[in-house]
């Protein structure tokens, strides 16, 4: 099939490349001109493990395109995909411009029959919107398809390519069917294609992500109180994940969720709830519980020092939201670092991928490296912000050699209680008893 993808962010680019992996001929729209250049030259312009394979391929075998030009890329294409951004407006709300603007335009644009999908994670009722917006200016027939993505970042190729559901929100016969022609080869092994109508469509992506924001969430609750009542968080995670009700996944205590799903569409999910006059009073607590999480590695600094954090330096380690990408949207290291620049603590941070993106946010604010090591070098304390696997395993005689003294605060989880304490470090975590505490 010829297919226009509109928006090359992690969805377009991956939803293209992956569709163009299957044989489709895809062409990827951006409005970023220098982006599109660096994309036709056979520059990944994000860090996403696998992609720059499968993106090198198919530029190489004439399968994926680039253009700025979007009346070019829809001419011939059956499927229009819309992969915009739709980020939260001052109070909550999506922001459906970019989607409805592209929309206008198609509507401009269009002469012969189209499948217009929202692959954007949208509000409820959005697709009645772009078609509505369509119609104003369309002089022919076309479909809007709510289509929404399941991807997670650092396996977003895996995810698209092995698909645990793929939903298709249409109330059209001739859409579902191109739809399912679309994805037949991402489901062979008999994974789930569920059809349902738009607004059950669009409502499950919001759904999803509100429910993993709201297990997280609990388990960082129940993290805090072991704290205070002595418990290990590790033993409970394993008491009650292997509840086949509860399953093992999303139960990992640390410094709350970030990214550029989960933050935005809980609060979304919480606005619609209201423009319908629904009280969603325990996404309400979800979104006030993470974000005091994000900061519950300062506050235990603070305890440490005794309230004063001026003119103390502190290594960093991680700076993405989570590990195997570079997106740093809501993580919980940008509030820590804000959070000891205005306590005057000097903040040396190392991050695999995502020191680029910091760098254009807090510039000579802090102090970046290209090795973990030495950010560590003269610093009083380390902590630890994301799980890379990098950090899993880290040269503790050298550690111990290099900070001023052997403290740690993990906001991660990565190291055993038992080991700290046998190396002599003092050793905060989360949901865990401290080490070497007096």
């Amino acid at each position: 099939m010829n297919i226009a993808v509109v928006g090359t962010g992690y969805v377009g680019l991956v939803t293209g490349t992956c569709f163009a992996d299957t044989g489709n001929n895809v062409i990827c729209v951006d409005i970023d001109a220098d982006k599109v250049k660096r994309m036709q030259a056979g520059e990944v312009p994000i860090y996403e493990p696998y992609l720059d394979t499968v993106f090198e391929r198919n530029i190489r075998q004439d399968r994926l395109h680039f253009t700025t030009n979007l009346e070019e890329a829809i001419a011939d294409a059956k499927i229009i995909f819309l992969a915009l951004p739709t980020p939260p407006g001052e109070d909550g709300s999506a922001d459906l411009s970019y989607v409805l603007g592209v929309a206008e335009e198609l509507g401009k644009m269009i002469t012969d029959y189209k499948v217009i999908v929202d692959k954007s994670t949208v509000p409820v009722g959005t697709s009645e919107l772009v078609e509505a917006k369509i119609a104003e200016y369309a002089k022919v027939d076309f479909d809007v398809v709510s289509n929404p993505e399941f991807l997670r970042e650092g396996f977003a190729v895996e995810d698209f390519m092995k698909p645990d559901r793929v939903v298709i929100g249409t109330s059209s016969d001739r859409a579902a069917k191109i739809m399912e022609d679309l994805y037949k080869p991402f489901v062979r092994q008999g994974n789930p294609l569920i059809v349902m109508d738009e607004k059950s469509a669009e409502l499950t992506k919001y759904a999803a992500n509100a429910f993993l924001a709201t297990k997280i969430t609990f388990m960082n609750e129940i993290a805090n109180f072991c704290e205070l009542v002595g418990a290990d968080v590790d033993k409970v995670r394993a008491g009650i994940g292997t509840d086949t009700r509860i399953g093992k996944r999303f139960l990992f205590p640390g410094i709350g969720y970030g990214g550029s799903c989960f933050p935005k569409d809980v609060q979304a999910l919480a606005k619609s709830g209201r423009q319908f006059g629904y009280d969603f009073q325990i996404l309400d607590s979800v979104l006030r519980v993470n974000d005091k999480q994000k900061l519950t590695l300062i506050e235990k600094l603070k305890k440490y020092y005794s309230g004063d954090l001026n003119g103390k330096t502190f290594a960093l380690w991680g700076l993405s939201f989570k590990p195997d990408t570079d997106d740093i949207r809501e993580a919980p290291a940008l509030y820590m670092i804000q959070a000891l620049v205005d306590a005057g603590a000097t903040v040396k941070a190392f991050d695999p991928e995502a020191t680029e993106n910091v760098k254009n946010m807090f510039g000579d604010k802090i102090s970046y490296f290209d090795n973990m090591y030495q950010a560590v070098e003269g610093a009083d304390a380390l902590l630890v912000a994301t799980e890379w696997s990098v950090f899993r395993n880290p040269d503790f005689d050298k550690l111990s050699q290099l900070l001023k003294t052997k403290t740690i605060f993990d906001g991660r989880n990565l190291y055993e209680n038992s080991k700290m304490k046998e190396l002599g470090y003092y050793y905060e975590s989360i949901g865990r008893t401290k080490v070497g505490a007096e």
